[in-house]
């Protein structure tokens, strides 16, 4: 799952004040005002990026996330269907619930493929790059895991993260690589003739295991969306305020605003 912020479910539900629902820790005082008011509506244009907002999510990675998120719900309730005998008693109609699990299954790929492709897909594409650049600030941020609240807090003081840190960075890399593993064993349970059995029950074995990783990882960054209400309002409305990038993604607020100095230079040049 691709879908909009990724937590670091090694660390579940953050204990530090300073922390946002992606587990970032700056060490960085919040907005002493408490939380913003809410986010005005998307600015394609980026104009807000000189105000108080900056645009997070364009329209595009918003309906791919939900979109997702929507396909990933009924693989979870169906293949739950599957595995739990009394479930399925309860619901039956057995043959309904696998064609509804094999549908969606098998439509996750489709719309990744269709916002990551045309001229739509630039921030789509953009993010990808920024999910698969890692940082020596990346790795000073793992090395403060396991560590107590104000050991952590003082190593993680002084990163400059960018857009996704690195629990977001790690599980949008798991989701990848599971989705394909778990399409793959499926296809192998559900056209099961051309392979032998010793296939088809190590294909059971990784199917049902990393559906119940997937079960704790999407569960991890649910609760952790929910305790960031900027970050979830981001993946609703596409912008985020400048005061949060500051604490949490400070050297994406860089980026921006460097981007945004460089427009108006070429701006004046022209005029």
């Amino acid at each position: 799952m691709t879908t909009g912020r990724a937590p670091d479910p090694a660390e579940g539900a953050s204990e530090d004040p300073a922390e946002g629902a992606d587990g970032v820790a700056t060490g960085r005082s919040t907005d002493p005002a408490g939380d913003p008011p809410e986010d005005p509506p998307e600015d394609p244009a980026g104009n807000q990026a000189a105000g108080r907002f900056l645009v997070r999510f364009d329209r595009v990675e918003r309906t791919l996330h939900w979109v997702n998120a929507g396909l990933f719900a009924i693989l979870i309730l169906t293949g739950a269907a599957l595995s739990l005998t009394p479930l399925m008693a309860l619901v039956g109609r057995r043959l309904l619930v696998e064609q509804i699990h094999l549908g969606a299954g098998l439509a996750l790929p489709g719309p990744f493929a269709l916002a990551v492709a045309g001229r739509w897909g630039r921030g789509l594409r953009r993010d990808l790059s920024r999910l698969n650049r890692w940082t020596e600030d990346d790795r000073r941020w793992f090395a403060a895991l396991g560590r107590s609240w104000s050991v952590r807090r003082y190593l993680r003081a002084d990163l400059l993260l960018g857009k996704f840190n690195p629990g977001q960075k790690l599980n949008a890399a798991f989701t990848a690589g599971g989705t394909l593993v778990m399409l793959a064993s499926g296809c192998m349970l559900h056209w099961f003739s051309p392979f032998p059995l010793s296939w088809r029950a190590g294909a059971t074995f990784v199917h049902n295991w990393l559906a119940l990783v997937f079960f704790v990882v999407i569960t991890a960054h649910v609760c952790l969306a929910l305790a960031d209400r900027q970050a979830l309002g981001s993946m609703v409305r596409g912008t985020i305020s400048r005061a949060w990038a500051r604490v949490h993604a400070p050297a994406w607020l860089e980026e921006m605003d460097a981007e945004r100095r460089s427009a108006m230079a070429a701006r004046s040049a022209e005029e």
